[in-house]
């Protein structure tokens, strides 16, 4: 029987500061003529010294903004998807838009330092043709995106996860892969990446809100030593790792793709 534990609860943090900046104005000189100095004499005869600047109200100086942290390789216009109480991001990256191996990190935002490495980097796999922003059933190629992680389950007993779990025997999965390598073992433990699916249900849940024509079923499982058809890969006992690390209170996403659509 599947086993689900776990309860997401919010995290935000923010941050701001501001300046202060107080002047006086020069007093005016008196009505007797007064000797004019070389920085204060004008061409019309004028011996007064230079005005000062002018004060300036505490109130009238705007707060300067602080700009939001950013997560290590990631540009403005993707961090911009990451929910605004995300503490936690694991990021696949690519070399190129065609390749099927990556480098995997999990980061995590600290209030004094912003966002910095919690476990990693690993080696990745990807989908066999690389990565694509408009991801299609049977492309063998990997969203691009930033998507929530909010479920797991697999064949093998729950290691340790704080997201809900669900163990069963349908995670079984026999075969060969792209290189002929054995599929067995793949699916002992994987976590559900929240593309095209129902989130907080199992991850062998098949209902499709997008439709079967965009794909779906995109997880994060043990590597079975060659590319995906869609799905990140990940050796065991990182996978293992990262489940006992990612924390629903966390708002975890994955960040993957690229790295010139990451920094974007």
């Amino acid at each position: 029987m599947p086993v689900r534990k776990g309860a997401p609860a919010l995290l935000s943090a923010g941050t701001l500061c501001a300046a202060l900046l107080l002047t006086a104005c020069a007093s005016p000189a008196p009505s007797a003529p007064a000797p004019t100095s070389p920085t204060s004499a004008s061409t019309s005869g004028d011996s007064r010294p230079a005005p000062g600047p002018p004060a300036v109200a505490a109130n009238d100086l705007a707060s300067a903004p602080v700009p939001a942290p950013r997560i290590p390789g990631v540009g403005p216009a993707t961090q911009a998807h990451v929910p605004d109480g995300t503490t936690q991001a694991f990021v696949v990256t690519g070399a190129t838009a065609d390749s099927d191996t990556a480098t995997a990190t999990l980061y995590r935002l600290d209030p004094a330092r912003g966002w910095i490495a919690a476990a990693g980097p690993w080696p990745a796999r990807n989908a066999l043709r690389g990565w694509t922003a408009e991801h299609t059933a049977g492309d063998l190629r990997s969203p691009i995106g930033v998507f929530r992680i909010g479920d797991a389950g697999g064949r093998l007993p729950d290691p340790g996860a704080r997201l809900p779990y669900d163990e069963d025997e349908q995670f079984d999965i026999s075969g060969t892969g792209f290189l002929g390598e054995p599929l067995e073992g793949s699916f002992d433990h994987v976590i559900a990446i929240d593309y095209n699916r129902v989130p907080g249900r199992t991850p062998l849940d098949r209902e499709r809100p997008l439709g079967d024509g965009r794909g779906g079923g995109v997880w994060i499982h043990v590597d079975h030593g060659g590319p995906t058809q869609a799905c990140v890969a990940l050796e065991r006992e990182a996978l293992r790792a990262l489940l006992r690390a990612l924390d629903p209170a966390a708002e975890p996403v994955v960040v993957m793709g690229p790295a010139s659509a990451l920094a974007r």
